[in-house]
């Protein structure tokens, strides 16, 4: 990975970064989100739980925003919804883990797997549960190489989708 790139816990200086790379990541520019989070809802995320960047130079090139079940019981959010029913997490301290996203330039660089790295740090001893387009092969192998692993699939609007989950210890760094 290259030795100026930063991964650190968001702040409310970050949203407008994340917003933006979130922006050009969406299915209608060519990326693969399947949701857009605005300024409010991701301030909320950030007073519940770490949400973790990655920034070279003064551009942030990465994100994993993550919500616990309760923030997430507060929204209705119908394709996570679709996710519980497939798998609700060994407990109710599980939590989502997603989106995830790297500036297409800076991808398969190592810097999803140093953020997932510093979640973990974050957050040990914690359930994450998270869901992928099936289609998306990348994501999916980039998961994969983390240690997380499928437990369901579901469809919503007419797609496939995996179900994925992990749970390290503190000590599985």
């Amino acid at each position: 990975m290259n030795e100026n790139i930063k991964i650190k816990v968001a702040t409310t200086a970050d949203i407008a970064g994340i917003i933006k790379l979130q922006s050009e990541n969406q299915l209608s520019q060519g990326g693969t989100l399947s949701g857009e989070l605005n300024q409010s809802q991701i301030v909320e995320m950030m007073k519940d739980m770490p949400q973790i960047v990655a920034y070279l130079n003064s551009e942030i090139i990465g994100f994993i925003l993550t919500t616990s079940q309760a923030v997430h019981s507060n929204r209705n959010v119908p394709i996570v919804n679709a996710m519980f029913a497939s798998y609700s997490g060994i407990n109710t301290d599980s939590y989502i883990y997603g989106p995830i996203c790297v500036n297409e330039t800076q991808r398969g660089k190592g810097v999803a797997q140093q953020m997932f790295k510093e979640l973990l740090h974050q957050e040990p001893n914690r359930e994450g549960i998270l869901f992928i387009k099936s289609d998306n092969a990348s994501s999916l192998r980039a998961h994969e190489k983390m240690g997380i692993k499928k437990v369901g699939n579901f469809n919503f609007n007419n797609a496939e989708f995996a179900v994925c989950a992990y749970l390290f210890s503190s000590n599985e760094d």
